[in-house]
């Protein structure tokens, strides 16, 4: 990790993001902003620690995990800008709740957690912004489980590659080329997710070549899934 303390940079985040209006209500430059950069496969969160503060995904793509009791990790989704991590702790105040690691390179906005919890905490801004995204992050995990709860993993699947291709911002979450991801993604094994993709090849559905998949005949698609959609 990489802690830059860089003004104009900060700030052009900030505008690029409209993050600047959230610390109006504190007194100027009171809110000690650090840039923090992590290179491809560097752990940012780690589940079970405690929290040093908000994080504000500025630039790149982080991955998001949970343990479970098996000793596995459960991919849970893909992350672009702009994302938060720590609001579920902050308001909770427990421990760090999943593993964040950077995909590639990624730039974050960071805010300690004393100055979060003494100047920001009663800010009706700064609290609105954390409720946007936790509404957010409770929609795609309540829309994930329905789904993988109720489809067969053929309508997961179609369901899957549907989002993607909506280019929603549930979508972009979803997003993987790596097919035990995808896997993890839809609650499946990477096993029978290749048999369905053998499956959907034969049927002209989509084509497999290599490590890259080619979606031929959208209606189908749309048929098989029956409906259902990851937004």
């Amino acid at each position: 990790m990489k802690i830059i303390h860089d003004g104009d940079t900060i700030q052009h985040y900030l505008v690029k993001y409209q993050l600047d209006n959230l610390f109006m209500q504190s007194q100027p430059n009171s809110v000690p902003l650090q840039l923090r950069i992590y290179e491809p496969n560097e752990l940012i969160l780690r589940e079970g620690e405690e929290l040093d503060g908000i994080y504000f995904q500025v630039a790149g793509k982080t991955k998001v995990s949970s343990s479970v009791e098996t000793g596995k990790a459960l991919l849970l989704r893909f992350c672009h800008p702009l994302s938060v991590f720590g609001d579920i702790e902050l308001i909770q105040q427990v421990v760090i709740q999943s593993q964040v690691e950077a995909v590639e390179m990624t730039t974050f906005l960071f805010i300690n957690k004393r100055t979060v919890e003494t100047e920001l905490m009663t800010s009706y801004t700064f609290l609105h912004e954390l409720l946007k995204h936790l509404s957010y992050k409770l929609q795609t995990c309540t829309t994930a489980s329905r789904i993988n709860l109720l489809a067969s993993v053929e309508e997961r699947f179609a369901s899957y590659l549907l989002t993607t291709r909506l280019k929603n911002e549930f979508g972009k979450e979803m997003l993987t080329p790596h097919i035990s991801e995808i896997a993890s993604l839809i609650g499946t094994t990477p096993r029978h997710l290749n048999r369905v993709i053998v499956k959907l090849n034969e049927m002209n559905i989509i084509r497999k070549e290599k490590k890259k998949l080619y979606v031929l005949d959208w209606e189908r698609l749309d048929e098989l899934s029956n409906g259902m959609l990851y937004d």
